[in-house]
């Protein structure tokens, strides 16, 4: 199916997979909706977006998707520029700390359940009624392995991403005979952002995590999404694992020697 002409929202759209997803619909010739807290680099990312297609087809508005208002804010723009969304990416999200539930803290743990799962609840909420029926619209969440696999540390992060799949296969049911496609993409190792934010900043031990290995990237990640989109109406991808050649499974990464 040709995405040319569509109308592409995307949260968290200011780095990581969200700007390699906006980069990547706009060269499918889509109109992009971006959302994110930091609006300076979301402007960056819809200029360069609007540049890799050629055309200004890249728009913005802030968006914090742990809060409703915000949320309903960003709907209310989205309709003063398109009757319908074509795709919804709920990508916004993230980790924060690595601790033992016996050290957890409150903030890392209502930050992760508020954006990763309350923030998806929102902004789909918000999405379906701009939806069309029977038109091989697209809802794809962006999970991780860690919803298949828990690990040392990883209980709200884990628990939050378990989650993330229950609700998109709760929308599934609820869809059906919409026509509305809905899946997730659960990433693994993919080379982001995402450990320098989860470790506060601490670049040296972010970069631990990818040392010898070669990750997934955001472009990786974000051709599976224009991908799952692209498939013909009658074709839903309900889910797809994606981890690099390196990661056989969470605990086993294949480690070059320095």
């Amino acid at each position: 199916m040709s995405l040319t002409g569509k109308w592409v929202v995307i949260t968290g759209a200011s780095s990581g997979f969200g700007a390699a997803a906006a980069a990547a619909f706009a060269r499918a010739g889509c109109h992009l909706l971006l959302g994110a807290r930091r609006t300076d680099r979301l402007a960056e990312v819809a200029a360069a977006a609007a540049l890799a297609a050629g055309a200004p087809a890249a728009h913005w508005h802030p968006l914090n998707v742990a809060s409703t208002p915000s949320v309903e804010a960003f709907a209310a723009w989205i309709r003063t520029l398109s009757p319908r969304v074509d795709v919804l990416i709920n990508n916004a999200g993230g980790a924060h700390g690595l601790e033992p539930v016996a050290t957890g803290r409150d903030e890392d743990w209502e930050a992760m359940v508020q954006s990763n799962f309350l923030g998806l609840l929102r902004v789909t909420r918000a999405m379906l009624p701009l939806l069309p029926h029977h038109a091989g619209a697209s809802i794809v969440n962006v999970g991780s392995i860690a919803g298949h696999t828990a690990y040392e540390g990883g209980a709200a992060y884990c628990g939050v991403k378990a989650g993330e799949r229950l609700v998109t296969q709760a929308l599934r049911l609820e869809l059906n005979g919409t026509g509305i496609r809905v899946g997730t993409l659960d990433p693994g190792m993919a080379e982001t952002e995402f450990s320098l934010v989860r470790f506060k900043g601490d670049a040296d031990r972010a970069a631990k995590v990818y040392a010898g290995a070669v990750p997934l990237t955001g472009e990786d990640v974000a051709a599976a999404m224009v991908w799952m989109a692209a498939q013909p109406p009658h074709v839903c991808v309900d889910e797809i694992i994606l981890k690099p050649t390196d990661q056989a499974a969470f605990h086993k990464v294949y480690r070059r020697p320095a």
